[in-house]
């Protein structure tokens, strides 16, 4: 059985998307980001599922700084559609509602139906811990905003259904192991995460990604990083279109080398259907 580690609470997205990925996995809760990572790193669990971006609210806070420290390799991406009910103590009504409670996002997520009802808000470390935290609170004057999965798991009631501002509302999620495992068919439509560091020279980043841009190479993400309170170069983490034994992506590759102090390949692994189809 396959042991995933995520952060959050049973219940959460993440849970959700572990359970999409690895239907019959043992799940791992954790209270961030780095200590999921760290529970692959030290064996405790076999893959961490964890969130990067979101179609509403942007990238995840601090899992682009943690995901090229921690040793580990991205070896799949999952696509969730996202989902928040309304949700309050059995026999609860809108009307008795005060108070709303969710994870940041959440909130941000569901700004309409907050307006709608002038509620208070309340930010919980997780959408599906502010759904046990109304549960365990028992008054109808709390409610909270967490995927459906949530209501069953906390015995909760369903006051609205669906109420996402964006019916698009999308997270992607990378899978993340101690051994590469990079996909090893170029025919397929595959993904290639790179993080580098660019030399300390004029144009070092325009000149590193020229090679992407005469060999015809799609870039769909390029993330900057400045570290500690210095002044030198900047690294960047990237997502690329292919697989780099395509002869396009090697020759772009070697180029970015050639103008980087420091290049490390995270992970290649099948793009999701969801680029295509999404």
């Amino acid at each position: 059985m396959t042991t995933v580690a995520y952060q959050g609470e049973p219940g959460s997205n993440s849970a959700t998307a572990a359970h999409a990925l690895y239907p019959a996995c043992a799940e791992l809760p954790c209270t961030g980001f780095e200590q999921a990572l760290d529970a692959v790193t030290l064996g405790d669990a076999d893959v961490a599922v964890i969130p990067v971006d979101n179609s509403a609210a942007g990238r995840v806070a601090d899992v682009h700084h943690l995901l090229p420290e921690s040793g580990l390799y991205i070896v799949a991406e999952y696509f969730l559609a996202i989902r928040f009910d309304l949700m309050g103590v059995p026999g609860a009504t809108l009307d008795q509602v005060e108070c709303v409670r969710s994870h940041v996002h959440a909130l941000g997520q569901c700004r309409k139906l907050l307006r709608e009802g002038g509620w208070r808000t309340l930010v919980s470390d997780d959408t599906a811990g502010a759904a046990r935290e109304v549960a365990e609170l028992g008054d109808p004057r709390h409610a909270a905003l967490a995927p459906p999965a949530a209501a069953g798991l906390y015995g909760l009631d369903v006051l609205r259904a669906e109420v996402e501002d964006d019916p698009d509302n999308t997270t992607r999620f990378v899978v993340l192991s101690r051994d590469p495992a990079f996909a090893t068919d170029p025919g397929q439509p595959t993904m290639t995460s790179v993080f580098f560091s660019v030399r300390n020279i004029p144009s070092a980043l325009y000149k590193a990604l020229g090679g992407f841009a005469s060999s015809g190479v799609n870039l769909t993400k390029i993330e900057s990083y400045q570290i500690g309170a210095g002044l030198g170069a900047s690294r960047f983490y990237v997502e690329i279109e292919g697989h780099p034994d395509e002869q396009r992506l090697a020759l772009a590759l070697d180029e970015l080398r050639f103008f980087s102090s420091e290049v490390r390949v995270l992970g290649v692994y099948p793009a999701h259907p969801h680029r295509t189809t999404g």
